[in-house]
């Protein structure tokens, strides 16, 4: 079965290329594309917090990972899945960030702490609801932690 799906928008960051941590306080602008009106994010604005699917665009199909690898090629974490983990490398290059909406004007949503870099393909956005959130305690291994330390830490 093929599937296409096509871009609804693109982000506008400072960021250029990907890097692995201090996204915290970054403010990124999402343009719908030309197709869209500002109808489409009508009540939006009225979330505090959206989930963006965007596009890895810059990862190289040769670069696709669809067994285990260890997390950020850091051996002295166990190889996992990469269904497992949440690098960029994935077989569909889809990336899932939850984000705080600052404001919307017109056909472009700016929120908070996107961690997609300039000109990513924006494939969906959805309003984050508490009834979508996990309702139990979530569970994660310990190298996850030691991971996401600096992430969402603000660069120096």
């Amino acid at each position: 079965m093929k599937t296409q799906v096509h871009s609804i928008g693109v982000v506008d960051s400072i960021r250029p290329h990907a890097e692995d941590d201090f996204w915290g306080g970054e403010e990124a602008c999402i343009t719908l594309a030309e197709e869209f009106t500002s109808e489409a994010l009508q009540g939006l604005a009225e979330f505090s917090h959206v989930e963006v699917l965007f596009l890895f665009h810059e990862v190289e199909p040769t670069k696709i990972v669809i067994g285990a690898r260890h997390p950020r090629n850091n051996k002295s974490w166990l190889a996992v899945g990469i269904f497992a983990q949440r690098g960029k490398n994935r077989p569909n290059r889809i990336g899932s960030t939850i984000c705080r909406v600052i404001r919307v004007e017109g056909k472009k949503l700016f929120v908070s702490e996107l961690d997609a870099i300039n000109g990513t393909p924006v494939l969906d956005i959805k309003p984050v609801m508490a009834e979508f959130l996990p309702r139990e305690e979530v569970r994660q291994p310990m190298w996850s932690h030691e991971l996401m330390r600096e992430y969402w830490s603000r660069k120096c």
